[in-house]
């Protein structure tokens, strides 16, 4: 399981999404200089995407036995990612009007997640087509 390409990819996207836990997602600048932090966790909807994609990537992590369940949870983590990147830049876009606001640079964290897990859904597919040309060519072995 661990020696495979894709499940490196996998681990670094959930690792990434599980470092938001500990981050700010953004610095708000008071009028007399005083800086707040708001950290992810405590915006209910970035919770919810975070706890979604690391359960989700966890789940994937462990269904290496299954190659196309995994290629497909891939695919559709890496879309539950962009979505959360696509509200984030949302917020970011709501909130560009006050310049008292600094979004951190853990904002990309979704975008780049969702890179990996499609490069793992993509080495998944290589590896399933693998086995299936094997598969053929052990199949025309026993025949003759």
């Amino acid at each position: 399981m661990w020696q495979r390409i894709q499940t490196l990819y996998l681990a670094i996207s959930t690792l990434l999404i599980a470092s938001l836990l500990l981050c700010n997602a953004v610095n708000i600048i008071g009028p007399d200089g005083h800086v707040e932090a708001v950290k992810y966790y405590e915006n209910i909807v970035y919770l919810v995407f975070i706890i979604s994609i690391i359960s989700g990537n966890g789940f994937t992590l462990f269904t290496f036995g299954a190659r196309p369940v995994q290629m497909r949870l891939c695919v559709i983590e890496a879309l539950i990612m962009t979505a959360f990147q696509i509200w984030i830049g949302v917020d970011f876009i709501r909130m560009m009007k006050s310049s008292e606001v600094v979004f951190s640079f853990t904002a990309v964290f979704p975008i780049i997640a969702a890179i990996l897990n499609i490069m793992a859904a993509r080495n998944i597919a290589l590896d399933e087509a693998l086995v299936q040309a094997s598969g053929r060519l052990r199949g025309k072995k026993k025949r003759n």
